[in-house]
């Protein structure tokens, strides 16, 4: 294999003009080495200073979302005290609330509230919906009663086990709100294990901005936690770009536990690094603009590119020079092959001299000989391979059509004697007649036509009132010659495709109008029609020379024989709209009767 390659590689360098070989050489002895070598300095750095950085960020993710789950954790070991404290027990049963009750339950709230100074409020409730609650000094008031309905949801959907909730936002005053999450749980009877009441744990969300502060401050970047819902939770102020909008396409690239990838955000580089916890479920990530990732990268690679396109550009312009002088000769050469490029075969050289540029110009005239030779027989090639090309089309249609009539005689006659069946054998007989026994390649637009009844008539035996034809062409079509076998595959497509799958009778019309010199014939249905995509599909079935039959044999092949007959400007167009119908229109050279008959002999 390489020895394969090596020799293919010489003989690319060996069809190249002198000129071009030297540049080449000169290109691979100096251009590409240094060229390749500064790439790979260049690339390996990069990939160096993205992999520290990611290795640094996902540390410190790592971290972070470490001690937010460690800080959860205290939270939902609080929720268990309630348990341990018999006087709070002994209240959460009684009914009435007096002095005592206030005091012992207030106590204990107090000491929860002030075991991390970032719970906003302790909520606790009783039996019988009574809401006890100890707040941060820095709040005026709260309505916790208003917040008891989703409390009760909570803990009736999800039991005894620890509740955590998302970002939402409370009441502190009559016009001020904050955002916290919350541990909610239900408290249970130390002596009966059943359920006595309710604690709850609102906490800041600003928290979080301690934790990820000094990250982004490394970073240089942003951060973000998102819940279990798919809310945001927390996003840094410092922030580029509007978290929201984002978050979406940030969080489908979230596939593993822990990760990286890197994203465009708002025409902007960024490196995202993840950690998904696994105690909480929350996702933080940090995004970190690649700018200042790699910018000590960018100034060294400019330095770099400096260097390298200068020894590049030296190194082309001497090997320009030098090839120069060493081809001047062969300039003249060269003028004369241009112009045999350019179509001009009655060029010839004149060889003054025996040595290389002599006997060079000698197999140039021999090749031009050579050419002039390979077009005529190039050209008498393609006329014998238009003329197999057609008959294999036909021969390819009229089987098919054949098969089809012969079924459905076969149903007829299997289902009962029926009179029917000697009309359908009579009319098989004509189209069989008409697509075998006749060996002309044209006929006119009537015959054509005739055909096209004599299959409607067949196809109103087997489908009673399902399908009508309407025929609207002038007399001055009628004498047009065509090729044979043109209408009918077209009728049959448009009868099996389209209005056979149509709820009650079916319409095909057939009309016909000139433009300039072109016939036009439009052959449309009011069928079911069909999609844009499925219509784009057929069209480009019908210009491609594939021979795929996912759209059958009957439209592409008459396609075909016209392209190959009167040219390729020539030909099948198909418009349709799903449940309205599909029109067929076919372009023919339209000139006179005499005319056409002349062109095809």
């Amino acid at each position: 294999m390489i020895r394969a390659a090596l020799h293919r590689g010489w003989l690319f360098l060996a069809n190249l003009s002198m000129q071009k070989k030297l540049i080449v050489i000169f290109v691979f002895l100096i251009s590409l080495p240094i060229t390749y070598v500064s790439y790979l300095s260049a690339r390996s750095t990069l990939e160096s200073v993205l992999q520290n950085a990611t290795n640094n960020a996902a540390q410190m993710t790592t971290n972070v979302s470490d001690t937010i789950d460690s800080y959860v954790a205290d939270l939902k070991r609080y929720t268990v005290l309630p348990l341990y404290n018999k006087d709070v027990q002994y209240y959460l049963e009684q009914k009435v609330t007096n002095w005592d009750k206030n005091v012992s339950i207030s106590m204990f709230l107090s000491y929860l509230s002030h075991t991390k100074e970032e719970i906003t409020a302790v909520y606790l409730v009783d039996k019988f919906g009574a809401v006890f609650y100890d707040k941060n000094t820095t709040i005026n008031e709260l309505y916790p009663y208003e917040q008891r309905g989703q409390w009760n949801n909570l803990i009736r959907n999800n039991g005894s086990s620890p509740i955590l909730t998302g970002k939402h936002t409370i009441r502190v005053n009559l016009s001020e709100s904050k955002d916290v999450f919350s541990v909610v749980r239900t408290v249970k009877s130390a002596s009966t294990l059943k359920d006595i009441g309710i604690i709850v744990f609102d906490t800041d969300t600003n928290m979080f901005n301690e934790i990820l502060d000094p990250v982004n401050q490394v970073t240089r970047g942003s951060s973000i936690i998102v819940d279990t819902q798919g809310s945001i939770l927390f996003a840094s102020k410092n922030s580029s770009f509007d978290p929201s909008k984002q978050l979406k396409n940030l969080m489908q690239k979230v596939k593993a536990p822990r990760g990286s990838f890197q994203s465009e955000i708002e025409g902007h580089s960024y490196l995202t690094v993840y950690t998904v916890s696994s105690v909480t479920g929350w996702v933080t990530l940090v995004n970190i603009p690649q700018s200042h990732i790699l910018s000590s990268f960018e100034q060294n690679r400019s330095a770099l590119i400096v260097t390298t396109l200068i020894i590049i550009g030296f190194a082309l312009c001497v090997a320009t020079v030098i090839s120069y002088a060493l081809t001047k000769p062969l300039k003249s050469m060269v003028r004369l092959m241009k112009q045999v490029q350019r179509g001009n075969l009655g060029v010839s050289l004149n060889p003054k001299y025996n040595d290389e540029i002599g006997l060079l110009g000698s197999q140039f005239n021999r090749m031009i000989t050579r050419i002039k030779d390979l077009l005529e027989e190039v050209s008498l090639t393609e006329k014998r391979k238009q003329k197999a090309d057609m008959r294999a089309l036909q021969s390819q249609i009229n089987p098919h059509f054949i098969y089809n009539t012969l079924e459905s005689i076969r149903m007829l006659a299997e289902s009962n004697d029926d009179p029917r069946v000697a009309e359908l054998t009579y009319l098989l007989g004509l189209q069989m007649r008409y697509s075998i026994v006749r060996s002309e390649e044209t006929v006119t637009i009537a015959q054509e036509l005739d055909h096209v009844r004599n299959y409607f008539q067949l196809l109103q035996i087997r489908f009673p009132g399902k399908f009508e034809l309407m025929i609207d062409v002038p007399d001055v079509f009628l004498d047009l010659p065509v090729l044979k076998l043109v209408f009918q595959p077209i009728v049959e497509n448009a009868v099996f495709h389209g209005l056979e799958k149509k709820a009650g009778t079916g319409l095909l019309t057939i009309t016909a109008w000139y433009e300039q010199d072109t016939a036009l014939f439009s052959v449309a249905d009011n069928g079911v029609g069909m999609n844009k995509e499925t219509l784009a599909a057929l069209n480009q079935s019908l210009r491609s020379s594939d021979t795929g039959e996912k759209f059958g044999i009957g439209l592409r092949n008459v396609n075909e024989r016209i392209c190959l007959h009167y040219g390729y400007s020539y030909g099948l167009q198909v418009d349709s709209t799903s449940g309205v119908g599909t029109v067929v229109t076919l372009r023919i050279d339209g000139l006179s009767k005499t005319t056409q008959m002349n062109n095809i002999g």
